[in-house]
């Protein structure tokens, strides 16, 4: 087994979206919707005018690992005197790979685009399972949402 990254291209976003859903119903959402067309729509939209990027892990062609950041602009703050801000979404991993820092690779890949993107944080709210990770990597609690600055 080797674990490849790529970026997330639009032949992928069947996939995509599907482990989407999945992580959203792992982590306890109450399905009362088709989400799938909205995010079809948000992430061609988003990826189409550089306001998303994502990361993919990958054993041989099957994508086992997905990551996500959308960048966003606040008037700017004195932590984060850009305004710009990425926001972290679409961290999961294939339950039979866990535990072997894919999630870490694709969280620092990302966290790299937000800081090209010239973001002053990366913001998320995490699952109780992702803050292990995400505390390890220097995000900081704020509030209902942990912060990681530059």
């Amino acid at each position: 087994m080797e674990i490849t990254y790529r970026r997330l291209t639009e032949a992928d976003l069947d996939t995509f979206i599907s482990m989407r859903i999945t992580q959203l119903r792992e982590e306890g959402a109450t399905e009362d919707i088709d989400l799938v067309p909205a995010l079809q729509d948000y992430y061609r939209r988003h990826m189409a005018d550089g306001t998303f990027v994502s990361w993919l892990a990958l054993d041989g062609e099957k994508i086992i690992g997905t990551s996500g950041m959308s960048f966003v602009e606040k008037p700017p703050y004195f932590s984060c005197p850009t305004g710009r801000i990425g926001l972290l979404s679409s961290m999961f991993t294939d339950p039979s790979y866990r535990r072997q820092g894919i999630a870490k690779e694709l969280l620092h890949r990302v966290v790299e685009e937000a800081r090209a993107y010239g973001c002053g944080a990366v913001q998320i709210t995490a699952s109780d399972m992702g803050v292990k990770l995400y505390t390890a990597y220097g995000f900081k609690h704020n509030g209902n949402f942990m912060q990681y600055n530059f």
